[in-house]
C-alpha cells in the first residue's frame, strides 16, 4: 500500500459527551491521533469520507490527515462503532512515519481447491506479520490447492510478500484439512448420549 488517501479535518478544541453527539449529528466523527513523540491532537472528520475509505482500504488503512494546513501521517489504532446503526461513532488514529514498521494483523484469503470430498476448516482469519507501514499487505493469500486428508498448514508454511516478517507463532495453525465422516462420527455419540437422557426424562 505505497499510496494514501488524504482527508481533511478540523481541529477540536471542545470535548464531552454533548460535543461529540453533536458532531455526529452533522454528520462528524470526533477523534485522536496518538504520538509517542508529541502532544495528542483531537479532530474531527467527514464520516462519508473517513466510512468510504475503511470501507475501500480496510482496517489497516494508512491515512494522511490535513488539519489546517499541517499534515498527519497515520493508521488506524482503534475504530468505536454504535451497537446499532453499525455507524463509526469515534476513532483513535496512531501517528506513523514514513519508514516505520509496525506489526499489524493482516486478513488471509483461502485459494484453490482440496482433495475432492475434504472438509477445509480455517484455523486463523488473519496472520500477524511485521511490515513497512506503507507497504502492509491488504491480504495474504494461502493455498489450499490439493491438499490431502488430515493435512495441516502452519503460520511458517505462509508465503509472505517480500520485505514482510512473521511475528505469529511459527506453529499455529492456520488451516487444516479433514475427512467429513469424521466429523459426522463425533457428532453422533452426542446425539445418542441426548436422546438416552431425553428417554430418561420421561420414564
Amino acid at each position: 500500500m505505497a499510496k494514501y488517501p488524504t482527508l481533511t479535518a478540523t481541529l477540536r478544541e471542545e470535548f464531552g459527551k454533548g460535543f461529540a453527539r453533536r458532531l455526529r449529528s452533522a454528520g462528524r466523527i470526533p477523534g485522536v491521533i496518538y504520538s509517542g513523540h508529541t502532544e495528542n491532537v483531537h479532530f474531527s472528520v467527514d464520516r462519508l469520507e473517513y466510512t468510504a475509505v475503511i470501507r475501500n482500504n480496510g482496517v489497516n488503512s494508512i491515512i494522511e490527515f490535513d488539519i489546517d494546513g499541517e499534515k498527519h501521517l497515520t493508521m488506524v489504532k482503534h475504530i468505536d462503532q454504535n451497537v446499532l446503526t453499525f455507524k463509526i461513532d469515534h476513532v483513535d488514529m496512531l501517528a506513523i512515519n514514513r519508514n516505520e514498521r509496525v506489526e499489524v494483523d493482516v486478513p488471509i484469503l483461502l485459494e484453490g481447491e482440496p482433495v475432492s470430498g475434504a472438509m477445509v476448516i480455517q484455523d486463523a482469519d488473519t496472520i500477524y506479520v511485521e511490515a513497512n507501514v506503507l507497504e502492509i499487505p491488504e491480504e495474504i493469500v494461502v493455498s489450499i490447492e490439493g491438499l490431502d486428508f488430515d493435512a495441516r498448514l502452519y503460520a511458517s508454511d505462509v508465503v509472505l510478500p517480500e520485505d514482510v516478517t512473521l511475528v505469529a507463532d511459527p506453529e499455529s495453525i492456520v488451516v487444516s484439512i479433514h475427512h467429513p465422516e469424521a466429523e459426522e462420527e463425533e457428532e453422533a455419540p452426542a446425539e445418542e448420549a441426548a436422546a438416552e437422557s431425553t428417554e430418561s426424562d420421561e420414564s
